[in-house]
């Protein structure tokens, strides 16, 4: 087991054992325990009372932070020629189509996010066994295929992002910035979680969020009360 630092050990205290702190609880305690000398990611992990490996239980969405994710996220837009000005305009890192398919056939992924029209996701699929593998495959469900590209592009730069139930029923994303405030982080977390509450299937049964973890990039993670989400 590895030593802790002179900072962990000042603040490992700070976390009672098997306590569920309240949100706002949680979104100042996390800050007051992070000892990393970068703007360290805010993550979130939320354990749900559903089976992922049946469909009607399969939770996914998109939610849009209002503070923002804290984070520059690069966007290639692949579209038709017409949309190329539109997707440039709201702010798209990379516009274009038959050679940014040729670049990632090369290997290129250096992106974050991939932005599609239905019209040529014919030429997308192509290089789906590159992109699938490492979340960047667009989708309708997320609203990164659409025909308002110039939209997409601008929810996501504001904020939005997407999220799925992995294979043990836990939804892991992340959430901000440890420089955000404890109010901003309050209610970006706040709105995540109301977004997987309103996506509650219907064939889930018993208790739906089985609990909440917040935790900051190498900090130990602080339990939330769900009740004081909802």
């Amino acid at each position: 087991m590895s030593k802790l630092t002179k900072k962990q050990k000042s603040v490992a205290d700070k976390i009672e054992a098997g306590k569920a702190y309240t949100l706002k609880e949680a979104a100042e305690l996390v800050k007051e325990i992070t000892t990393t000398q970068f703007d360290a990611s805010l993550d979130i992990d939320v354990r749900l009372g559903v089976d992922p490996r049946k469909a009607n239980q399969m939770v996914r969405g998109v939610c849009t932070l209002p503070n923002g994710t804290g984070k520059t996220v690069r966007v290639l837009v692949l579209c038709t020629p017409d949309a190329e000005a539109a997707a440039k305009e709201a702010g798209a890192d990379y516009v274009g189509l038959d050679e940014y398919i040729e670049k990632i056939k090369g290997g290129w992924t250096d992106i974050d996010v991939i932005i599609t029209m239905p019209s040529v996701m014919g030429k997308v699929g192509s290089v789906g066994r590159i992109l699938g593998p490492r979340g960047l495959m667009p989708n309708p469900k997320s609203g990164t295929v659409t025909m308002d590209v110039a939209k997409a592009v601008k929810d996501i730069k504001s904020g939005k992002i997407d999220f799925k139930v992995d294979k043990a029923g836990i939804i892991h994303t992340s959430i901000g910035k440890v420089s955000f405030t404890p109010e901003q982080i309050y209610q970006n977390a706040k709105e995540f979680v109301a977004t997987v509450i309103k996506l509650k299937p219907a064939a889930a049964k018993g208790t739906y969020i089985k609990s909440i973890f917040i935790s900051s990039t190498m900090s130990k993670g602080i339990k939330i009360d769900p009740k004081s989400v909802e």
